[in-house]
């Protein structure tokens, strides 16, 4: 067998638990409830009939943040639960938030932000078993990150932060949240890769939120943030800030149409970064259908496509069999750069340099 096969083999096997829940899932609700329940009649039909708890695996005013809380405005705004409650669980991994959305397995009155850093951590082997098995509803935005520097700083491009590191990778402390291996790491390590930067030098600061990196950044204790957008635009309006580069297909609108993309700059890096919904594992097919009509509802109001322009996402909305094939691509995509970063468990990360 090549070495190739083992890596892959092994991947595999560690997302097993995942893979066999996002297939069960996808195949209950293509088929229905109907099917789900062996026979003609259709599943019961549910609703929540109490507190909804809307977990968070950020600080309070990050990105997460904001998208959790004007989407459960939106949803107790429209009546579909009767009360929400937004739980900020910051922490490596993700691992506080997803514990509390595994305590009540069965129980959809527990909903939880689902992001890129999902897939990351189930790249890097990072979650134990039972935490891999959460229920992904819909995916709603793509998010890009940008690499941002305070106004006075002699950095202005991405070119200039690319020469000074590959003389020295320690130069500047990178702010990131919340967890080495995420979307934010990655948003800055893989483009700085792609210029010849030595990674795994790096000078990371890892922050509990994109709030508290970017207060940090404007403070003078960081020299360079990698963060998502909404995140930035008080510094921006106010002049604080400058963007070096931004991880999308072209510039954005707004006080970021001045902002230049990786792409721009000769390095055809685009972040890959999305927001989403989970909910508990084991699910009844009728909680899932619940809750994805409710989220594909709000997704379709005026009020959330203004929010979602204002901080420079794409809107895409995605069901749960394409949201779960869009994270297994995402985690095989992200396995060869976290080996790069050494952020691999070290009996996988050897099999992985011997490919």
């Amino acid at each position: 067998m090549s070495a190739s096969t083992v890596t892959h083999s092994r991947l595999h096997r560690t997302l097993a638990p995942w893979l066999t829940s996002m297939a069960v899932l996808c195949c209950t609700l293509a088929t229905g409830p109907a099917a789900a329940q062996s026979g003609s009649a259709a599943a019961p039909a549910w609703k929540p009939s109490k507190s909804t708890e809307f977990i968070v695996p950020s600080g309070a005013g990050a990105a997460l943040d904001l998208a959790a809380r004007k989407l459960t405005e939106l949803l107790a705004r429209d009546g579909y639960a009767p009360q929400f409650v937004v739980s900020n669980k910051s922490g490596a991994h993700a691992i506080a938030a997803l514990e509390s959305l595994h305590r009540h397995p069965g129980d959809a009155h527990t909903l939880m932000t689902l992001s890129t850093s999902y897939g990351n951590s189930l790249a890097q082997n990072a979650l134990p078993a039972p935490l891999q098995k959460g229920t992904p509803l819909v995916t709603l935005l793509r998010e890009f990150t940008t690499v941002v520097v305070r106004a006075d700083s002699p950095l202005r491009n991405a070119q200039d932060l690319i020469a000074q590191l590959r003389k020295d990778p320690e130069k500047y402390s990178i702010g990131i949240a919340t967890t080495l291996g995420n979307h934010i790491h990655l948003g800055v390590a893989q483009p700085l890769q792609q210029g010849g930067v030595n990674i795994q030098k790096l000078r990371i600061v890892p922050y509990k939120s994109s709030a508290e990196s970017m207060v940090a950044l404007a403070g003078g204790h960081l020299d360079v943030v990698s963060a998502t957008t909404p995140n930035l635009l008080p510094y921006l309006q106010s002049g604080r800030v400058r963007v070096l580069a931004i991880a999308a297909d072209k510039r954005l609108e707004g006080v970021f149409a001045q902002s230049p993309t990786w792409k721009e700059q000769g390095i055809d890096y685009v972040s890959d970064s999305f927001q989403g919904v989970m909910t508990a594992p084991g699910a009844s097919t009728a909680q899932q259908a619940y809750w994805v009509n409710a989220l594909r509802k709000v997704s379709e109001t005026r009020e959330w496509k203004e929010f979602v322009a204002l901080n420079q996402w794409e809107p895409i909305f995605l069901g749960p069999q394409d949201t779960a094939r869009a994270l297994h691509a995402q985690v095989e995509r992200s396995h060869a750069l976290l080996n790069e970063l050494g952020l691999l468990p070290p009996s996988a990360s050897r099999i992985a340099q011997a490919r």
